[in-house]
């Protein structure tokens, strides 16, 4: 649900929803709890929730700090796997000056369509590997075994170009097994965050201020603090969709390369 959410709708949009139903739900909440209990707006009880509130505070600032940092690791390692595809292909694509023109060019064909298949099934949040990448991965293989290298020089860069190759190939597998089990947080990772939010929103406004024009404003800072939390997690939650997710720049870049006039 939390997949669809971040891929089907833009980050602003999902940003806005969040403030409006935490905030509109924590004024709402706060407006009953006022009129059906007016011994809260005292100063009676502040003494228990100031305790009780900056102990919920701290554990909510250590848990959400927590669960982001583990999160940004995951966007990261994403970034980084990215990154050694593309560096892999770029290299391999610099190197094809060195070969004969026919191998250069079935090569350089093969690697452009690999690159262009590998856009297009990262587009499609990459979760399933795409026949065309896979036929195109094939055949740029198929290239690289019909090399015929016959200087040392040639010998070199056709060995180095097989373990790139190799890189990348294991790159991508690692990109769509990712990407396939990313199902987002488990439901009672979900339910604590859920807990805790509502901790924080519960304590604010339960807290005795005797005039509602400074208690409003006080629930509703606090309702746009925990949406931004939620937004927050909601983005980082997935690494390959989404606004903050890994972007299939190294691919592009690749694809920029090989667009070069050949030497």
């Amino acid at each position: 649900m939390s997949r669809w959410i971040v891929d089907a709708l833009p980050a602003g949009v999902i940003l806005l929803g969040l403030v409006i139903v935490v905030v509109g739900g924590a004024v709402l909440s706060q407006k009953y709890i006022r009129r059906r209990f007016p011994a809260l707006s005292g100063e009676d009880h502040n003494d228990v929730i100031r305790f009780t509130y900056g102990f919920i505070g701290f554990v909510y600032a250590f848990f959400v700090g927590f669960v982001v940092s583990s999160m940004w690791g995951q966007i990261s390692t994403a970034d980084a796997n990215a990154r050694t595809e593309g560096a892999a292909a770029v290299e391999m694509a610099r190197a094809l000056h060195v070969f004969d023109r026919a191998d250069s060019d079935r090569v350089r064909q093969a690697l452009l369509d690999y690159s262009t298949a590998g856009i297009a099934e990262w587009d499609r949040a990459g979760d399933v590997s795409s026949v065309e990448a896979d036929k195109a991965l094939a055949r740029l293989h198929t290239a690289y075994q019909q090399v015929q290298a016959t200087t040392d020089i040639q010998k070199t860069y056709l060995a180095t170009s097989n373990s790139n190759l190799d890189k990348m190939s294991q790159a991508r597998t690692v990109r769509l097994l990712t990407a396939r089990g990313d199902t987002g947080p488990p439901w009672p990772l979900w339910a604590v965050i859920f807990i805790t939010s509502g901790m924080v929103l519960g304590a604010a406004i339960v807290y005795g201020v005797e005039k509602p024009v400074m208690h409003y404003p006080m629930v509703a800072i606090v309702g746009v603090i925990v949406a931004s939390n939620l937004f927050l997690i909601l983005e980082l939650s997935h690494p390959y969709v989404g606004d903050i997710a890994t972007s299939p720049d190294p691919l592009h870049e690749v694809v920029r390369v090989l667009g070069q006039p050949a030497p």
